[in-house]
Order: structure tokens, then sequence, then C-alpha cells
């Protein structure tokens, strides 16, 4: 479709700001961000909503422009309900870069647009099935009446008798078609998932079709609604959180037109995956911020203000103060190029839905935090009653991993691991310290084994790891400060890496090749650096007594 078929549509209300020159353009997608760059995003030809929070002042708007049009866009639509006018600084970037741009009303919401353009750009070659895609994107995007997937995929059965499920990355099924009959079994679902998983770390295009006894399926990728097939970013970033649609059909001889037509619906369901990730938005928020209290050594009265406002959030309804796990993920690469923090954030969330699910209204409230390589859940459980003994709460690391651990392996593929460690409950804040540092200790043992996807409880823990989250907190500042406070003066006077290296060099188990090859350093360097550190404490990290109290003083700082 052209820019300028846009203006004529009354029922969008855009109004046009600059570039009546550049109307003939063609738009070939639709894209909503209030990203400073969300050039990652983009592959050319979109039309980019913004309701202009990035925003902060009149230079903002030169570097915005200019990141979209070195990117190809067709156009900006600029939403006026948070400032009003759009602002002239905007209005004269865009002019310098010929780019044309659209006032937004408020009265008309984004999902009206981004309706309106997928319909047209999906369904210009669709021919007959036009007036079907058409039903299909009144239902998907008129809000939380429209029923969401399920009524997409009835739609797809009663129409075009296409029987069709939504998976997660993990097989876990998100809606089906009433037509499409009983849920597909647990087993086919995590196939499915694996092969989809496996297809795309080789970059093939979908859909993949995949034969399961007597049964043939095309899956379909669903990716983030702002994020094109076309946009350049590693596929680790996204493979094992982009959705599926499984349609019991062989699409290897399907016309291009219903190639389209399913296209289409793909780009509708991320409508949805979008919605359902912003709700997680408020949890993620809850879930750093008491992460961040932990960490710091908040006072326990502060956390156990700020989980009392979280209880309310996590578990609607709950009448008494929830008990708490944390669960630690990370997922590491190979090369460590990628941040493997928001895929980890992802996998956890997905992960925790199915053991925590009582009903739909429970089915996702846990709040995951990441930092780096690690996300971090905090999960609440319904508090036990007096009499129960607490033996068998809570969440179990093995079976957390039970029924993902195959199509989890496939988007790892051989250069990808996960990693998981639960911590026992506690009963508040004054715990939740200790159960933090427990469930990272669990992922250590995680790590140490063998395998793609690993995870371990605390159940599994050592004695003297167990010990650590209990040791009273003035006793832990006075050891680590003894052992550790030298080196971190030393660091900060000459950026030498000291407790890195430490660090290094005992997760290595005192492997001086090992260690050298993990730090990008020469063996006299590492030998010269752990001198240091034995000369600075006076310890010798040759004796197992020495290793043992930097250990123990690393974990506990």
């Amino acid at each position: 479709m052209r820019l300028r078929a846009l203006l004529d549509t009354d029922a969008l209300g855009l109004r046009l700001l600059g570039g009546e020159d550049e109307l003939d353009r063609a738009v070939r997608g639709v894209m909503t961000t209030d990203l400073k760059d969300p050039s990652r995003y983009l592959s050319g030809g979109e039309l980019v909503l913004t309701g202009l929070a990035w925003r902060h002042g009149a230079a903002d708007s030169e570097s915005f422009v200019r990141i979209l049009a070195g990117a190809g866009v067709a156009a900006l639509a600029a939403g006026e309900a948070e400032l009003g006018d759009v602002p002239d600084d905007l209005i004269l970037a865009c002019a310098r870069h010929r780019l044309p741009l659209f006032a937004v009303n408020e009265s008309v919401a984004f999902a009206t647009i981004t309706e309106h353009v997928v319909r047209q750009v999906s369904g210009e070659r669709a021919g007959d099935l036009a007036a079907v895609v058409d039903r299909h994107r009144r239902m998907m995007t008129s809000g939380p009446t429209g029923g969401g997937p399920d009524v997409v995929l009835d739609l797809l059965g009663s129409d075009l008798d296409l029987r069709a499920w939504v998976l997660s990355p993990t097989g876990r099924p998100i809606a089906g078609s009433k037509v499409a009959g009983a849920a597909l079994p647990a087993d086919v679902c995590a196939r499915l998932a694996a092969e989809h998983l496996a297809a795309a770390r080789t970059g093939r295009r979908g859909p993949h079709r995949v034969t399961v006894g007597t049964a043939t399926y095309s899956l379909f990728p669903i990716r983030a609604s702002g994020r094109s097939s076309g946009a350049s970013r590693d596929v680790r970033e996204t493979v094992l959180s982009d959705w599926l649609l499984a349609v019991e059909a062989d699409a290897g001889d399907w016309p291009e037109e219903r190639l389209d037509l399913l296209q289409g619906v793909t780009q509708l369901i991320a409508v949805e995956r979008d919605r359902r990730d912003a709700a997680r938005t408020v949890r993620r928020r809850l879930a750093q911020e008491v992460l961040e209290l932990v960490q710091t050594g908040a006072a326990p009265a502060e956390i156990a203000a700020r989980l009392r406002v979280a209880a309310p959030v996590l578990l609607p309804g709950l009448g008494a103060a929830p008990h708490w796990q944390v669960v630690v993920a990370r997922v590491e690469w190979e090369g460590g190029e990628i941040e493997g923090g928001p895929v980890a954030q992802s996998l956890l969330e997905e992960i925790l839905v199915d053991p925590l699910s009582a009903g739909p209204e429970h089915s996702d409230r846990i709040a995951v935090a990441h930092t780096g390589d690690e996300a971090i859940a905090l999960v609440p459980l319904p508090a036990v009653s007096a009499e129960h003994d607490g033996s068998e709460e809570g969440l179990l690391a093995d079976s957390l991993l039970e029924a993902v651990r195959d199509p989890l392996s496939a988007g790892l593929d051989d250069d990808g691991r996960l990693t998981l460690g639960v911590s026992a409950a506690v009963h508040s804040a004054e715990g939740l310290r200790g159960a933090l540092e427990e469930a990272r200790h669990a992922r250590r043992v995680a790590a140490a084994r063998p395998g793609r996807v690993c995870a371990a409880g605390h159940q599994e823990l050592a004695s003297h790891v167990l010990l650590l989250p209990f040791v009273p907190d003035d006793v832990r500042r006075a050891f680590t400060a003894r052992l550790l406070d030298p080196l971190r003066d030393y660091d900060r006077r000459h950026r030498a890496e000291l407790i890195p290296t430490l660090e290094a060099f005992l997760d290595c188990d005192g492997s001086w090749t090992r260690c050298a090859t993990r730090l990008h350093l020469h063996v006299n360097t590492l030998r010269y650096r752990v001198g240091r550190i034995e000369q600075l404490t006076s310890r010798d990290l040759s004796r197992l007594e020495d290793k043992l109290d930097f250990f123990l003083a690393l974990r506990m700082s």
C-alpha cells in the first residue's frame, strides 16, 4: 500500500505534517516503538508509530529521525495523547531528512492503525481470502473482549478448515481453535517446539514442516510485532522467546496467497504476545526493586514493605502474607558476545508458568528481574499451615525442567547452555538474602553437570554452602573485608582486576592454563596477579585452606 492511501482513510484520523512529495512511498509493515534507537527492529518500509516517550528535549528529535531515515522507514506517525501537538523540532527534523510525518489524534488507537496497515499489506494479494483476514483482524484488535488468539484460530478452522494451535518455545499450549478438537498431546507439543527451535537456529525461513505419526504440521514463527524477519539481530537473542503457530497441514504446496494469509495471522497473534509482555512490566519492576534492596543490604523492614506491595500484584486475593522462593537462571553462549540476561528472563517467565498455575488467574504470577547473564525470579507461594512441616512446599528443580528439556536443548543447539538453581522457601524478608545466595549456589552446582539444560535445588548443596546464608551480617562483613578489601583497594587504584582474577582462578580449580585461557591472559601475567593477591592478603593460593577462605569470602560479599 502507499502512504497516500492512509490519508484517504477517515477512520485513521491522520493529519499530514510534512513530506507531501513522498506520499507515493510503499508501506510494507508497521512498528510501534518508544525506544530512542529502534534500528535493530527495522528492516525498511515500515510505518513507525510512536507516543514520543523517548523525547526528553529538542535534540532527541534529530537523533531519532536520523535513525529512522537511515533504516529506510516509509514514514513516522506521532501520537498527540502524551504531549498534545507534535513538537516543532520533530517536524523540522523530519523535513530535513525527507521523512513523511503524520499526527495521530489522541482519539485513535495505534492498534487501529496497525490493524488497517497489516490488513492492507497482507490482503493485497489474498484475493477471496481478504474477507476472512478482515474478520480475523477485527476480532484480534478489538481489545480484551475480542477473545485473543483463540478467536483467530477458531476462524481459521471454521472458514479455512485449518486446525491450528499457538505454542510457546517450550511447547506450552497458549491457544487453540475449538475446531481443532482435543488439545495436542504434551509430547507432540514438545516435539513441535523442539523442531521449530532447531529449524530456527539454522536460519531457515518458515514455515517449517514436521511429520509426527501420521500428521504433518507446518510451523510458522510468531515474532514480536516490532521485529521483522529481516532485522539484523542474532537469532540466539530471540529464538528462545518466540511463539509459534502450528497448523495441521502441509504448507509445501500452498499458493502464495494462503501463505501470506497465515503470515498475517502470525502478526496479529504477535500483537497479543506484546500485550502479555507489557502486562509483565509491573511484575518485572517489582522484582528489580526487591532484588536491589536485597543485594544492597537494605533493612528487612524496608524489604518487607516492598514485598507487601508485591504480594497483591503477584497473588491477587491472597489473604495472608505469602512465603517466597527464589529461582536463578543463567543462559550462556559460547563466545560470550550475547548478553544472556534478557533471554534467561524470558525463559524463566515461561518455565515458571505451568508449575504455578492454579487456574487462569494465576497462570502468570511470578516476577523476574535480570542483570548481566543472570535472571532472578521472585516466586510467591501460599503460606502453609502451622502444622505443615514445610518439607514439600515450593518448587522442585527437576520438575521445572522435566517437560521443557528437549525443546530448550534444541534451541540452545551446541553453543548455548541454561543452568537453573532453586532456593528453599523462606517465610519473611529476613530470609530473602539467604534464599538468593542459596539459589545462586544451587545454580553453580547445576553448572558443574554435563548437558545443555541443568537444574539443582537447595537440597543438593554442600553443608558449608547451606550455612553461608545464615552467617550473621557483621561476621560476614568482617570476614570478607579482611580478605577482599586490600584487593578492592588495589583494583581501584591500579585497575588491576585482582578480584575477577581471583574468582576465575578459583572457578578453574587453580588451573593456570584454563584460567589464563578464560581471562585471555598469558600464564606469566596470571602468575603475577596471583602473586600480588597473595602478597596483599598474606595468603597462599596453593593451600586448600586459603582457597576455601577466599571462596567463602567471595560468596558472602
